[in-house]
């Protein structure tokens, strides 16, 4: 298909003129229209289409047609029954009363281009654009950043169905391209193995049965790879995508001993960044937080927050489960600043900010990254009582720490922390440590065997310091009152799952993950600025009938 650019006529007299009979006091749709213009035009995504070709139905009004779906929570059947039979939705695309509209399956095929061309989160991005020019949203004041668990579109399986699913999804597989080779190679007993889902099979229930089976299950699979390897065997099926998900996950699950296939000791297996759980999608990872298990990904949503403009989704990431939320910071920032959005504070959770972070943004944005610094681990800390890290003092300029009994060490060593990060280490001489009368105020280590004083590990001086006000500036009022702004963020990821289906992945894929989650943040923002339009007021945090009534401390 080719891209026949189209003359913007604006919208049609009679489509007016029926549209708004119809809907005397507006719609959504319309109001997005009337408010913002014609967000999207052909030539923004030229770039999708080749220059010869059958004339393809207009970009520009598909890509309005992908936010108003999940706007909407509609099937594809249903965004094109209501581009053929809705008169707000006409008026929205500008479009004749008798337009016949597009085939469902148009959809499918204009998704499929934007994630190819990574265009998805063009259509957010034109929104924010005709917001700003509208003087709903600028640069500075507040954002804030949180994130949530993503479920895959694949069913959640455990470790023997998705082994024994891997090989039957290769087996049909192999069925549909050439299904004669396989129907003469393949052994009888697999028919009754293999021929239906695992879970619906009485899978046994003792150990040493299960292992039996998972055995069966690996030496049928190193079977049916080294047929498919063989002469005799159509080249086409070895580069079929379900036997190399075959071939990958038995190389994670599976080794060979004495000709027999063993599956592999859990901490032999990849880590959880690397590790297949389903051969149905095979970017979806396990993951685990606060005792939340789950088969998917993670999705990062930035905000505005200000009280005068209606709170936008900026920024929204789509990641693997196991990648941890500090490294979102940056990227966050690189793009809120190249599109001229930037706020002068941003807040977050524990989970992104760490002082690296913290003088990051603040040195190459001059945004104040706002969020709780993780407390100190040293059981000095943790007991309330000896000498922790901060009743120490620290000359970074001649490079020496001294104690609180005013011992001084200037054994200064630069090294690299276990997660590859800068730090300085000091250790004071056993000489200095071992006759200081409160030395059990210091370390529990029995000097008289002990080899070694007092080890004191540093961060960067910058970081450092940053650590130390925060961790006394967080226990101030000011501070408190600051960062509880953040909380409404959780309102936002609340929305996103409830009413848009954020939780749960429509497609198979961190592709088309992504693409789903930038359109659910322009849905969102649709319906956010239509609120702010209709004076709809901000819903505000519940409070139980029970804790209405519980007495002021």
């Amino acid at each position: 298909m080719s891209l026949q650019s189209r003359k913007v006529d604006g919208v049609p007299e009679e489509t007016v003129r029926v549209a708004r009979a119809a809907f005397p006091k507006g719609s959504l749709a319309m109001r997005i229209r009337d408010e913002l213009g014609e967000l999207f035009s052909d030539a923004d995504f030229a770039g999708l289409y080749p220059s010869r070709g059958k004339p393809a139905w207009s970009p520009g009004r598909l890509a309005l047609v992908l936010v108003m779906q999940f706007a909407e929570g509609l099937s594809d059947r249903q965004a094109a029954d209501a581009v053929r039979g809705r008169l707000d939705w006409k008026y929205l695309l500008g479009l004749e009363l008798a337009d016949p509209g597009f085939d469902h399956s148009v959809l499918t095929e204009f998704r499929d281009r934007l994630i190819t061309g990574d265009a998805g989160i063009q259509l957010l991005d034109r929104v924010l654009e005709a917001a700003a020019e509208h003087g709903l949203l600028k640069a500075g004041g507040r954002a804030r950043t949180d994130s949530t668990i993503v479920l895959s579109a694949a069913r959640q399986i455990n470790g023997l169905v998705r082994l024994g699913e891997t090989l039957r999804a290769a087996l049909n597989s192999v069925a549909a391209r050439e299904p004669e080779w396989l129907a003469e190679w393949v052994p009888s007993d697999w028919f009754d193995r293999y021929a239906i889902r695992f879970e619906d099979t009485r899978l046994p229930k003792g150990r040493a049965k299960q292992t039996e089976l998972i055995e069966q299950i690996g030496a049928d699979g190193l079977r049916l790879l080294a047929a498919l390897h063989g002469p005799d065997a159509p080249a086409s099926l070895r580069l079929l995508d379900r036997v190399q998900t075959l071939r990958q996950m038995w190389i994670q699950q599976y080794f060979i001993d004495d000709g027999q296939a063993r599956r592999r000791d859990l901490k032999d297996r990849p880590p959880g960044a690397e590790r297949l759980v389903t051969p149905y999608d095979t970017d979806a990872r396990g993951s685990v937080k606060r005792g939340t298990f789950w088969d998917g990904y993670k999705v990062h949503l930035t905000e505005t927050c200000e009280p005068d403009s209606p709170n936008l989704i900026t920024h929204v990431a789509t990641t693997d489960s196991t990648i941890q939320d500090v490294r979102l910071v940056a990227p966050i920032h690189a793009h809120l600043a190249e599109r001229g959005l930037l706020p002068e504070r941003h807040l977050v959770d524990a989970g992104y900010a760490t002082a690296r972070e913290v003088v990051t943004a603040r040195r190459d944005h001059k945004v104040d990254l706002v969020g709780p610094i993780l407390a100190s681990t040293s059981w000095q800390t943790k007991d309330n009582e000896g000498f922790s890290q901060a009743d120490f003092t620290i000359d970074w300029d001649n490079r020496r720490v001294t104690c609180p009994n005013g011992k001084t060490t200037t054994n200064w060593r630069e090294d690299r922390s276990q997660q590859g990060a800068a730090v300085v280490r000091e250790r004071f001489p056993l000489a200095a440590c071992r006759p200081c009368d409160d030395r059990k105020q210091c370390t529990r280590a029995d000097m008289n065997s002990d080899t070694k004083g007092r080890n004191i590990t540093l961060h960067p001086q910058a970081e450092q310091e940053v650590i130390q006000q925060a961790r006394v500036q967080e226990d101030t009022q000011e501070w408190k009152e600051q960062y509880a702004h953040r909380a409404g963020v959780e309102g936002t990821i609340s929305q996103g799952v409830r009413a848009f289906g954020l939780r749960r992945c429509r497609y198979h894929g961190l592709a088309k993950a992504r693409l789903q989650h930038q359109l659910t943040a322009t849905a969102m923002n649709f319906h956010r600025l239509n609120a702010w339009w209709t004076d709809v007021p901000r819903a505000r945090t519940r409070t139980s009938h029970l804790a209405a009534i519980r007495p002021a401390e």
